[in-house]
């Protein structure tokens, strides 16, 4: 049974003398110092009146975790090494107010700079009053002096500039140093039951992220190892080949998988900090490979086309582990894999358990072993027909990978469209045209189906087509594109009579293109068939 600590109290500046000699952290899984002049104004005039303003809750540790080396510009020096640190898990904002302030700091918040020794004491006004003695802004009518001054300057100073209040400014200083702040210390306690802890209490309304968590238990200032600022050189990275939105859990998940075969939430906690900073660089290799293969075989240009951001994560651990691209028998299996995975609404539920069970038929692909699918993949072309188009859905988005697999062309010369991050993110992108336009079709209730997606170029959407006809707008794009047959078939529109344009035949047109959709699905899951 784990013993009830008990608080104990800390004067104010035992407190501060903490934090300069660096013996009191706050860990960078906090959020930023974000207290105005204001909040911290109410926080001071709370202790100069006796009121209780909450306990500050530490973490006593030798673990070093990744913290806040610089406040208010001031930097904070490392623990003295061997000795154990406090970790502040409840009142960073408090404690660190205090800090501001006694150390006369200016505080850059955005595009604002912040100056802490402007807050007052109102020497005029008594201490059981209603109105607040300590203010954000000075009181004309009354004599005033800043808190910094009152706290930090010399008797002689004061009793030369406050000669008819020396007696009250050294009431008030008393009140400052021989306050008892309400401190509880956690000691030795696992960074999982720290953290476990830090949630519980966390009054910010912001649940901490795991990819918090891992960024301060990882954080190595000798190996020079932050997770976070590896996490942003990958986004860096990534940005320049459309795939900057790969979220920081789905990187998570690619380092457990890679280490211990799974990744839950309980797994990726229990991962050795070492054994993390040792295998990041082969992790951040075999997610670039994964991207690469995605790019190059399945022609997915930008990371929100992919059904999934979990996909990504069996891709890397087969490329981390083969460390070479597949041969043809691995790439068929692959390819099975990836579209009943996107198919079938794969990932929609229980993803940590699953990408832990495919783990296992990375392993069977890697060694050239078919086996049976239990995944509920959906072919059937009246579906297909009447799916509501959405960029949330990953059933369309899985359609729309199939679309980009063809390098769809330019209806007005057959050049290349370019697709990228910054117009797929909504069902309304011009990116994504209605070849029938919605405009034209009207109360239609079929207007909005995925079959009736193509991915054109931006500029051709909006001033070539509009809300005309397709058998309007397509004569120009005819008169204009000597390649057009061919450019209509890198958007599985085989056949502009056949299908129904010429005559703005809208069924007709769903009827044939949701074949052709089934068509070119089922070649990709019954490959090996």
């Amino acid at each position: 049974m784990v013993k009830q600590p008990k608080p104990q109290p800390e004067k104010y500046n035992d407190l501060i003398t903490y934090i300069r000699r660096g013996y009191i952290k706050i860990p960078k899984f906090q959020r930023d110092f974000v207290w105005g002049i204001e909040d911290t104004a109410k926080l001071l005039d709370s202790i100069i009146k006796g009121y209780p303003i909450g306990t500050f809750i530490l973490w006593k540790t030798r673990e070093r975790l990744r913290s806040i080396k610089n406040l208010g510009g001031a930097d904070l020096p490392p623990t003295p090494e061997g000795d154990s640190v406090q970790y502040v898990l409840d009142g960073q904002q408090r404690l660190a107010s205090l800090f501001v302030v006694l150390e006369g700091l200016q505080v850059n918040k955005g595009n604002k700079i912040i100056d802490y020794k402007e807050i007052y004491v109102d020497l005029d006004k008594n201490i059981n009053d209603d109105e607040p003695i300590i203010t954000p802004e000075k009181t004309e009518e009354n004599k005033c002096i800043t808190l910094y001054d009152l706290l930090s300057n010399k008797v002689s100073y004061l009793a030369k500039n406050y000669p008819d209040y020396i007696d009250k400014i050294q009431d008030y200083r008393d009140r400052f140093t021989t306050y008892d702040f309400s401190t509880i210390v956690l000691p030795d306690y696992p960074i999982d039951a720290a953290v476990e802890i830090f949630t519980r209490i966390n009054t910010t309304g912001t649940e901490l992220t795991l990819f918090e968590i891992m960024s301060a238990k990882t954080y190595d200032e000798i190996k020079n190892f932050d997770l976070q600022e590896k996490y942003k050189q990958l986004q860096e990275d990534l940005e320049s080949i459309g795939y900057d939105t790969i979220p920081s859990s789905t990187v998570l998940q690619c380092l457990s998988l890679n280490l211990v075969k799974e990744c839950t939430r309980k797994a990726i906690l229990k991962l050795n900090k070492d054994d993390i900073i040792n295998v990041w660089d082969g992790t951040v290799e075999s997610i670039k490979y994964a991207i690469d293969y995605f790019r190059t075989f399945y022609h997915i240009p930008a990371s929100r086309l992919l059904p999934y951001n979990a996909l990504l994560v069996p891709f890397s651990y087969f490329f981390f582990i083969k460390k070479d691209k597949p041969d043809s028998e691995q790439e068929k299996l692959l390819q099975e894999y990836f579209w009943r995975s996107s198919l079938s609404y794969h990932f929609s539920s229980a993803v940590e358990t699953k990408l832990g069970q495919d783990a296992k038929r990375i392993v069977q692909i890697i060694n050239r072993e078919k086996r049976g699918y239990d995944f509920n993949v959906l072919l059937d072309k009246d579906e297909i027909k009447n799916w509501w188009f959405s960029t949330g859905d990953s059933y369309c988005k899985a359609i729309l990978c199939l679309f980009a697999y063809f390098n769809p062309k330019s209806f007005d010369n057959n050049g290349d469209v370019i697709l990228d991050n910054s117009w797929l993110k909504q069902s309304n992108s011009r990116n994504y045209h209605h070849f029938f336009p919605r405009a034209y079709l009207g109360k239609n209730p079929n207007e909005n189906s995925i079959v009736n997606i193509t991915l054109v170029d931006d500029y051709l959407n909006k001033r070539e087509i509009g809300a005309k006809s397709p058998s309007e707008y397509m004569q120009k794009f005819k008169e204009r594109n000597l390649y057009l047959d061919e450019t209509m078939k890198t958007h599985l529109i085989d056949d502009l009579d056949d299908f129904g344009v010429w005559e703005n035949y809208y069924e007709k047109f769903l009827e044939k293109r949701s074949e052709k959709i089934v068509e070119e699905l089922r070649k990709r899951i019954e490959i090996l068939c």
